[in-house]
């Protein structure tokens, strides 16, 4: 999901005044253009206990011997796996994807590999298949939104250099589709990082040449050689606002074909270029990840199964300019119940839903203490405060004179509307079959989630009131906030977000980095983790909130530590 008023801007960003972090920590120089047949890294995928998949792509193949090994040790004596084969081409392919899957291997072991091309070794990677049986701790990274042009994989580079993190999950957005001069790219040619190709994706091989480009980053190439990753998409791996048949920033009517063409092209890439488990369909539904005797992750599908087109502020039932009276507040809270809170709106879809709730039923019966949903956007209930009555008067003032856009946000704000209608507030009948059937399976569980560039403490409550459990939302890599250009020095929107949210106990709007979960059989404490700055190579790392989950005679309790 993007954010934004215009379908182009981000939100309260069209202001045209914008407040800039200044950079923080130690430099570190641009890295040297990659040579050789390995230039866009190797990466582990999808391991179960057993098996992983190995990635890499070759650069200039023009056929000969390929294939991969795989060791206990760094120095490749003690060999336990190793494929090859020899590929002739009548021509010189620009790059060649290539994934093999690894099996015979151990539970809860490490194992090192690297990729071997007409005798020329790439680097060498790390990875680690899952636990089985018991397992006193584990600890899993979560990120999403990483925006090429928007700024530096600094959070990446954090997240290699954690020797601690055993998995990577990435929720969603791990590229973007907008060309040169679309959302984020305003920094992108000084920073030299502008997108490739420079229009906007739309064929398999635009989507190709894009994956390339992020794979070339020497900090993903990092991230990736250092942990082995699940990856889920969210929108912008195919377009923004992606739903099962269509996305709001595709037209068909206006030279962008099919979207049933571009959707298969961007998939087919996303499988290319990524170390994953293909399902038959290239969507497949919910990922399955088992963590010893620890915990059961489902990894949702939540774009293009079952979602229904999102709603949009353009149908609100009355003008954004409307006076606050009982009268129209009662044809906003009508149109929240009839339309918005239509049943037949779906996000994840019944048979996803189901399949879910055996996944995790079977968990508990298991024994495993932790059930976590994995999810792209947000479950927790995010209602817009009254910006007319909390924000100081120059900052209306200036957002009325400079934004008619922002301005309607700001005025529509004052009728108690979701913040998004593109996470589960604009689906909310379905997350209540969804809690009904994930309490009937589990009990309570932790919900994890990526796409609004911004942390998430969620206290997860259903209609009732009753509690399901607590949700974790991560920041973005690079993507920007909603709230960074708002000119707004003193003016704290997650403090804000958080005194009118009864459901959000921390929102952090303005931080860029990811989260680690650390899981043990008593607790799950999250850690969010920052970098100061993504607009230029050096950072610094910090901690901005911590979180202890535990289970009390009541069920599920929260604290910060």
């Amino acid at each position: 999901m993007t954010i934004r008023l215009n379908r182009r801007q981000a939100l309260l960003g069209a202001t045209a005044i914008s407040l800039t972090a200044a950079g923080c920590g130690t430099s570190r120089p641009a890295p040297p253009e990659p040579s050789g047949p390995f230039r866009h890294g190797v990466a582990s995928g999808e391991p179960d206990a057993t098996s992983v998949v190995l990635w890499t792509a070759i650069t200039e193949d023009g056929g000969g011997e390929r294939g991969v090994e795989v060791a206990r040790d760094e120095g490749f004596t003690d060999i336990v796996f190793e494929q090859f084969e020899t590929i002739t081409y009548i021509r010189m392919n620009p790059v060649t994807t290539v994934k093999i899957l690894a099996t015979g291997l151990e539970p809860g072991t490490t194992y090192f590999y690297r990729f071997r091309f007409n005798g020329e070794h790439s680097p060498v990677g790390r990875t680690r298949t899952l636990p089985e049986g018991d397992t006193g701790q584990y600890r899993v990274a979560v990120c999403s939104c990483s925006n090429y042009p928007a700024g530096y994989f600094n959070a990446y580079a954090e997240l290699a250099a954690r020797d601690e993190i055993d998995l990577v999950l990435h929720l969603g957005d791990y590229i973007y589709e907008y060309g040169m001069g679309g959302y984020a790219t305003d920094d992108a040619e000084d920073m030299d990082r502008v997108p490739v190709p420079a229009h906007e994706c739309l064929t398999q091989a635009d989507y190709a040449a894009r994956h390339a480009l992020y794979k070339s980053d020497p900090d993903l190439q990092a991230a990736h050689g250092a942990k082995p990753w699940f990856i889920m998409w969210d929108d912008h791996e195919v377009a923004n606002d992606a739903w099962a048949g269509g996305a709001e920033n595709h037209n068909p009517d206006n030279g962008e074909g099919a979207y049933s063409d571009r959707r298969a092209g961007a998939l087919r890439a996303f499988h290319d270029w990524n170390p994953t488990r293909e399902p038959e369909d290239m969507i497949g539904t919910a990922r399955r990840i088992e963590i010893g005797n620890l915990a059961t992750i489902a990894l949702t599908e939540s774009r293009h199964t079952a979602r229904t087109e999102q709603l949009t502020f353009d149908s609100f039932p009355i003008p954004a300019d409307s006076e606050d009276t009982p009268e129209n507040r009662a044809l906003v809270s009508q149109w929240l119940d009839e339309v918005v809170g239509d049943p037949s709106r779906e996000m994840l879809g019944a048979a996803q839903i189901a399949e879910i709730a055996d996944l995790f039923a079977a968990s508990r019966e298991d024994g495993k203490p932790w059930q976590i949903l994995g999810g792209q956007v947000l479950l927790g209930r995010v209602t817009m405060p009254n910006y007319v009555e909390v924000l100081p008067g120059w900052l209306k003032w200036l957002v009325r004179r400079r934004d008619d856009l922002a301005w309607d946000y700001v005025q529509r704000s004052r009728f108690e509307s979701p913040f998004s209608f593109d996470s589960w507030d604009g689906y909310p009948a379905e997350r209540e079959r969804l809690y009904a059937a994930l309490r009937d399976a589990c009990g309570q569980f932790v919900a994890i989630a990526g796409d609004t560039h911004n942390f998430w403490t969620c206290d997860l409550r259903d209609d009732t009131g009753d509690r399901l459990g607590f949700e974790f939302g991560t920041t973005s890599i690079t993507s920007p906030s909603p709230f960074e250009a708002v000119p707004a020095p003193g003016v704290h929107f997650g403090r804000i977000t958080e005194a009118n949210n009864d459901e959000i106990l921390h929102h952090e709007p303005y931080a860029k980095g990811f989260m680690v979960l650390t899981l043990a059989p008593e607790a799950i404490e999250t850690e969010f983790v920052e970098v100061s700055t993504i607009k230029k190579r050096g950072y610094t790392p910090a901690t901005e909130s911590r979180w202890r989950v535990s289970r009390g005679d009541g069920g599920m309790e929260i604290e910060a530590v």
